[in-house]
C-alpha cells in the first residue's frame, strides 16, 4: 500500500484530523483540519512530509477550525466541501459562537467538490463521493486502492452522523451511507471523523441505525 495515513483527533470535539501521504513522493494532505493547527503542522513536518491541499469533507467548525491556519502556513490550496455547505463556511463565525469553540475567519475553499471528482497527491488518487444528510454539501473521500474512506461526520462506529442541524436531513443521511457508501465494500475500512475506526461489512452487519 503506497498511501499511508495517521489520524490525530483535535479541538474538544476529538475530531479526528487525518493526514495521508503518497509513500513515494511524501506529498501528502489534510483532511478535515478542525483546530489545533500547531499541532498538525509538528505532526506532518515530524513526518517529512510536503503538504500540497487541504480537503474538507463538511462546513461544520469542528471540521475546518485550522484550515486557514494550515493553508497559510504552507501556502496550499483547500479543496471542498460541495457547494451546497457554502452557507456553513459564511457562518464560521456564528458556529465559533455557538459551539465556544476558538474564532474563525470565514473563508470559501480554492475548489468546490462533486460527486465524481477525482483528487491527486503524489501518485495516489482519492475519489469524491457526495453524501449529503449530516449537511448537503457533505463528501466522503475514497482511495479505493487502499480500501480505505474517510467518512466525516456520515457514518461512525455503531452510530451515523446527526441531522438536526440546519439543512440536514435524517432519510437523506440514511440513502447516503445505504446507497453511495456501502456500495464501496465491505471490506473498505471506514476512518470517521469522530471516534475508532470500522469497516463498511462490520457496520452492516451491527450498527443499529443502518441494519
Amino acid at each position: 500500500m503506497s498511501m499511508k495515513y495517521i489520524s490525530i483527533p483535535v479541538t474538544p470535539f476529538e475530531q479526528n484530523c487525518s493526514i495521508a501521504w503518497c509513500d513515494a513522493t511524501k506529498e501528502s494532505v489534510f483532511i478535515d483540519p478542525g483546530g489545533d493547527a500547531d499541532e498538525l503542522i509538528g505532526a506532518s513536518d515530524a513526518k517529512g512530509l510536503k503538504p500540497v491541499a487541504i480537503y474538507l469533507t463538511h462546513g461544520h467548525l469542528d471540521h475546518v477550525g485550522g484550515t486557514t491556519a494550515l493553508a497559510d502556513h504552507y501556502k496550499i490550496p483547500i479543496w471542498g466541501p460541495h457547494k451546497d455547505d457554502a452557507y456553513w463556511l459564511e457562518a464560521l463565525h456564528k458556529q465559533a459562537q455557538m459551539f465556544g469553540l476558538p474564532e474563525c475567519r470565514e473563508f470559501a475553499p480554492d475548489h468546490w467538490l462533486d460527486n465524481g471528482d477525482q483528487l491527486v497527491f503524489g501518485e495516489e488518487k482519492m475519489e469524491v463521493v457526495h453524501t449529503p444528510g449530516h449537511t448537503p454539501g457533505h463528501l466522503v473521500l475514497f482511495h479505493r486502492e487502499s480500501a480505505v474512506v474517510f467518512s466525516g461526520d456520515l457514518l461512525f462506529r455503531g452510530s451515523i452522523g446527526r441531522s438536526d442541524f440546519p439543512g440536514g436531513d435524517h432519510q437523506q443521511l440514511i440513502d447516503s451511507i445505504k446507497n453511495r457508501l456501502f456500495p464501496l465494500g465491505d471490506d473498505v475500512r471506514v476512518v470517521p471523523g469522530h471516534g475508532p475506526e470500522t469497516t463498511i461489512g462490520e457496520e452492516k452487519r451491527t450498527n443499529p441505525f443502518v441494519r
